[in-house]
């Protein structure tokens, strides 16, 4: 591991630090709106769509080393496989202990790289309606937020939305303010919601066996107490990016184990921004660069955007800056290495091959955008298609012009309209039914 990071951690915190320096302010972003492409069946899209598609597919490929003359220290970045004995155990609800345990993500030049940016955890205020369930004294894990008092009186199946749980999972680098808004939209209409997030010092510092997966583990074992004696409580997902579809992926897995029948009592999944169900260097580099410089990256731009300023709209295949690509470059090159050790790709294979065919069998909603710098709109399309082509239910939701994770943001209206008749056919068809 010695060995590894010496190769690359200098360069890593050099990228970080010049590219933060860089984007030192936060420029408001604003977008065009559009109203959209929501089907239940075919994916259509407009020529438009596929204008932004086409320039867009493999932008962070596009960055070379030869474009990056003037940061010299590039040139001369390798990235050996790191000489480590990598052992990831299989996920069970038994206690792991981490002795004999190493993690490339745990590793000085990650860790240093995100102390670089400068990028530290903050204590969150309390959310209305919300009590804390977990024991970490800066960033909480998750927390329970209870259905606002004025949503008690909805004459559209009340009982049925306060029988229910919709855990919001959240993108790598989120924190539980930034689920606020989604908490307090589920919670106005009558529904429990648990919001969980991992910090980014969570994440660079993962172990098997560690904080993080016993954090998993405990929200798992939280709302398997929380189903059980009534069968009538029910759970539904909201996943954001692919962190938070992974985890949903890992949840799943440790139900599976500890008790099968509670998956009969998820009745929806929610996938915002994701997924693609592959290890991609490429996408993986593109959310780490996003997380580090939250709205100072161009991928939390999207793929078009007008420059007010000049009165001048940027080409829809805007490049980053040449210090942002410098660190995408890097991330890209570390990740072309971990993603594929052997360890570590049969674990995520292992997630992969549940989320892809062993989903539970309830409706699934894809909310995505073609303008999407970190998810390729076409993994999105193609993995819905494969859900399709298995049986499952899924209606799916292109927002065109919104960048990652921004959805609610840039079209508020559309989205909750999504959620709203996506809630109703999952939680509250079911109370109809039976009246």
């Amino acid at each position: 591991m010695s060995s590894f990071s010496g190769a690359i951690q200098r360069p890593l915190v050099a990228a970080a630090a010049v590219a933060v320096a860089s984007f030192s302010g936060e420029i408001s972003d604003k977008f065009p709106r559009s109203k959209g492409d929501c089907s239940t069946s075919n994916l259509a899209h407009s020529p438009s769509c596929n204008t932004f598609s086409e320039s867009k597919s493999s932008w962070v490929s596009q960055i070379s080393v030869s474009n990056l003359s003037d940061l010299s220290f590039v040139s001369q970045i390798r990235a050996p496989v790191p000489d480590v004995n990598f052992r990831v155990p299989s996920y069970s609800h038994n206690s792991v202990t981490n002795s004999n345990y190493s993690s490339v993500a745990s590793s000085p030049l990650m860790k240093n790289l995100y102390n670089s940016a400068g990028l530290t955890r903050v204590v969150p205020r309390p959310s209305t309606y919300s009590n804390d369930i977990s024991n970490s004294t800066s960033e909480v894990m998750y927390k329970w937020h209870l259905p606002q008092p004025n949503s008690l009186g909805d004459l559209n199946c009340p009982s049925a939305k306060s029988r229910t749980v919709v855990v919001l999972l959240g993108w790598l680098g989120a924190r539980q303010k930034h689920l606020k808004k989604y908490a307090e939209w589920y919670t106005s209409k009558g529904y429990h919601v648990i919001t969980f997030t991992f910090p980014m010092s969570e994440v660079l510092s993962y172990q098997p066996g560690g904080k993080a997966e016993e954090n998993v583990h405990l929200l798992v074992d939280h709302l398997a107490d929380w189903l059980e004696g009534e069968n009538e409580k029910n759970l539904v997902f909201h996943t954001f990016s692919n962190t938070g579809w992974l985890t949903y992926g890992v949840i799943l897995e440790h139900l599976q184990k500890q008790d099968p029948s509670v998956m009969e009592r998820i009745r929806g999944c929610i996938v915002d921004s994701a997924p693609v169900s592959y290890p991609d260097p490429e996408v993986w580099a593109s959310g780490f660069s996003a997380a580090f410089l939250k709205k100072n990256s161009v991928a939390t731009k999207g793929s078009g955007f007008s420059d007010e300023s000049t009165g001048s709209d940027e080409a829809s295949g805007s490049k980053p800056a040449a210090t942002e690509a410098a660190l995408l470059l890097i991330l890209k090159k570390f990740f072309e290495v971990v993603l594929y050790l052997p360890a570590v790709n049969r674990r995520l294979s292992d997630v992969l091959s549940l989320l892809s065919s062993k989903q539970p069998r309830c409706p699934q909603l894809y909310i995505y955008s073609t303008a999407d710098r970190v998810i390729p709109a076409d993994s999105v399309e193609s993995f819905v298609e494969t859900q399709r082509r298995a049986g499952h239910d899924v209606r799916a939701c292109n927002f065109v012009s919104s960048p990652h994770v921004d959805h609610f943001r840039n079209d508020p209206q559309l989205y909750t309209s999504q959620l709203s008749q996506f809630l109703d056919k999952c939680v509250t068809n079911s109370c109809k039914s039976s009246h």
